[in-house]
């Protein structure tokens, strides 16, 4: 018999699935990266947790592509941070993005309920 693989409770994220929730939390407002990580995990109740080395070159990705914009500002603890805002490219990105991952949800279920 072979050992039980431990159950992790951190998700790994299907491709393009952590951008789409870093848009999707940006579509509320501008955020720093520690407050996107952190309002995924609080609305996913701790369900999703995103790393540094995952976060910041999502983030840069979706710079690269023109999804986000950002500036330099100060955070409500007078610390200096990058904030990230949606642009209109983005909005349009994040409903093709929606639309594609709710496809393939609807077809991993179909399989798990057969």
């Amino acid at each position: 018999m072979g050992l039980k693989k431990p159950v992790s409770h951190q998700a790994d994220f299907l491709p393009g699935t952590l951008e789409m929730l870093i848009l999707k939390t940006l579509s509320r407002g501008t955020n720093h990266g520690f407050g996107i990580a952190q309002h995924i995990q609080q609305v996913s109740q701790d369900a999703l947790r995103i790393g540094e080395g995952s976060l910041y070159p999502a983030l840069q990705r979706l710079l690269l592509n023109e999804f986000v914009e950002a500036e330099w500002d100060v955070t409500e603890n007078n610390r200096r941070a990058r904030y990230y805002r949606i642009t209109a490219r983005g909005r349009k990105h994040l409903e093709a993005e929606k639309k594609s991952f709710e496809f393939v949800l609807a077809g991993i279920a179909r399989v798990m309920e057969a």
